[in-house]
């Protein structure tokens, strides 16, 4: 079933999913999904935070599809909560199958990253979204 990701979220992320990523019936693992939406976290924390964030929680994370070799995986955040040390970003995946235009909501999670100075400590946030 086509779906559209919602038009209330930033397209921060887009990849091929690969064979070196997948088990031997090509299905993507799912620790690799979750590092995209890792990276995906970390560049639009980043850029509200102005400066380096650490992922320091993320809730839980149910696949209800896969993904394919030969996919596109995109992945969408928003800023829900930006908090004195932290950014708080709604994460999902979404997959566009191989040579077709339908695309599937993968996977959800939160994830709460926390700006950090160059010693590894908490610092302010600029206060952006």
């Amino acid at each position: 079933m086509d779906q559209q990701p919602p038009a209330d979220m930033e397209l921060t992320l887009r990849t091929l999913a690969m064979p070196a990523d997948a088990n031997p019936a090509g299905d993507i693992f799912g620790g690799w999904v979750m590092s995209q939406m890792d990276l995906a976290a970390f560049v639009r924390a980043n850029d509200v935070a102005g400066g380096r964030t650490v992922t320091v929680a993320v809730n839980e994370i149910v696949f209800k599809k896969p993904v394919k070799i030969g996919d596109t995986l995109c992945v969408y955040t928003k800023i829900e909560k930006i908090g004195r040390t932290s950014v708080t970003l709604k994460i999902e995946a979404w997959t566009r199958r191989h040579y077709q235009d339908s695309r599937e909501k993968v996977t959800e999670a939160v994830f709460i990253m926390v700006a950090v100075d160059d010693n590894g400590d908490p610092r302010p946030v600029r206060k952006e979204a």
